[in-house]
């Protein structure tokens, strides 16, 4: 037990690596692990063994999971704690949450964007805030909404970096999402800007037109979300927008453009710069997600 509070396991379970953090917040980390995501069956194993070990050393109170997804989030659903759906092969249908049940602990589950989102709001760039989005623009493109203080769910939960956009004037580019071609993570990823430019996008110069359709796409999103959760603020991060620093300024302009005046658009332009901006908790945002699914397990909230 941590003076600062009880001792939480958060597992941040990402498509090509997992974080494993013992905490009881961010100030008081006592361990980090990190495991490859490989086959459910190996990676899983591995973050069992990491639990098994924890809980007979020091213990801890609660396990909060920030998961790839598409997820099965309804506590009443058969397939509830289940990965349905993935473009990650072999992870379909995977039981994230069977090998942690054994230790009789509360168990927090989300989306890795909407626990990374979670954490902003706790400890990060959204303090203070009841409605706000994180934006992870890497690997894939993941939006974690929160709306009133929760993250938002329905039938399912949010895949806003799956929404089908207007493309610019004369492309034609197919885009890479197995599902969709060319919504905004078919045209504005990791994967996608590399399929196109036949690099990836850290060797890219600035100037470079490959850009221009990235950010096309990425003010679509941001202007899609302003329109329909209605967030205080926007931070947009991961490897792609967090690895070109002259994206962020495009974007706030774009987005200013896009939106041409409607709406909330005066009061977005007077404070643009605090509007879109990156995350402050950077890439402990993921891990300190599942901590905070933890906390809020633990709570019973």
């Amino acid at each position: 037990m941590s003076d600062r509070g009880p001792l939480l396991a958060g597992i941040e379970l990402g498509g090509t690596k997992c974080v494993c953090l013992l905490a009881s917040g961010p100030d008081d980390i006592r361990e980090e692990v990190r495991i490859e995501t490989t086959t459910p069956r190996e990676t899983l194993a591995a973050i069992r063994g990491v639990m098994a070990r924890w809980r007979d050393h020091e213990g801890f109170a609660a396990i909060g999971v920030a998961s790839f997804g598409p997820l099965e989030l309804d506590p009443g659903a058969s397939r509830y704690g289940c990965i349905v759906n993935t473009s990650k092969a072999g992870w379909s249908g995977a039981d994230v949450l069977a090998p942690l049940r054994e230790f009789g602990a509360p168990i927090g589950f989300d989306t890795d964007v909407n626990g990374a989102a979670l954490a902003e709001g706790r400890w990060g760039g959204a303090r203070g805030l009841e409605s706000y989005a994180y934006i992870t623009v890497g690997t894939g493109i993941g939006v974690g909404s929160v709306v009133r203080g929760r993250t938002v769910r329905g039938l399912g939960h949010s895949e806003a970096g799956h929404l089908r956009i207007p493309r610019m004037p004369g492309e034609t580019w197919a885009g890479v999402c197995p599902f969709h071609g060319d919504c905004v993570e078919g045209l504005a990823s990791g994967p996608a800007i590399q399929a196109k430019a036949g690099r990836p996008g850290g060797q890219l110069e600035p100037s470079s037109p490959e850009w221009n359709e990235v950010v096309h796409a990425l003010a679509a999103l941001l202007h899609n979300l302003v329109l329909t959760t209605a967030p205080q603020r926007m931070l947009i991060g991961g490897g792609v927008v967090g690895g070109q620093p002259f994206l962020l300024p495009r974007l706030r302009t774009a987005l200013v453009q896009s939106l041409n005046g409607y709406g909330a658009t005066p009061e977005i332009v007077e404070r643009i710069g605090s509007f879109v901006v990156a995350p402050a908790l950077a890439d402990r945002a993921g891990p300190l997600g599942a901590i905070a699914l933890a906390e809020d397990a633990l709570s019973g909230r």
